[in-house]
């Protein structure tokens, strides 16, 4: 049986080539087995706003955030997200909420959680 390590690895061969849908369906089939598994939902979250799927790029970036919410990286890629959220939307909600998570990384990092 293949574990999670092996399966991520498979789909993120499939991200770098390109073969998003496919890499979709391997990260999830991570995910079955292992719904915490952080780095599947943060892989899920790039692929997802790479194809403009916004609301399921930030579902997964914030997914990260509730598994590891003292990490700071978790925020701000969350940040990020919202960042790219605004720029295929224009909705100026997501500008906020990029800030807000940006400021919580930033209060993580100085240990001012």
């Amino acid at each position: 049986m293949t574990d999670v390590h092996e399966l991520y690895d498979q789909a993120d061969q499939l991200k770098v080539d390109g073969k998003l849908d496919e890499a979709i369906a391997k990260y999830s089939e991570i995910l079955t087995a292992d719904p915490n598994y952080a780095l599947a939902h943060a892989a899920l979250a790039v692929v997802y706003g790479r194809l403009g799927k916004h609301d399921l790029a930030i579902e997964h970036a914030r997914k990260v955030c509730d598994i590891a919410p003292q990490d700071p990286f978790s925020h701000t890629q969350l940040s990020v997200i919202y960042q790219r959220a605004y720029a295929g939307t224009n909705n100026m909600q997501f500008i906020q909420d990029a800030e807000d998570a940006m400021a919580r990384s930033q209060m993580l990092q100085q240990g001012n959680a």
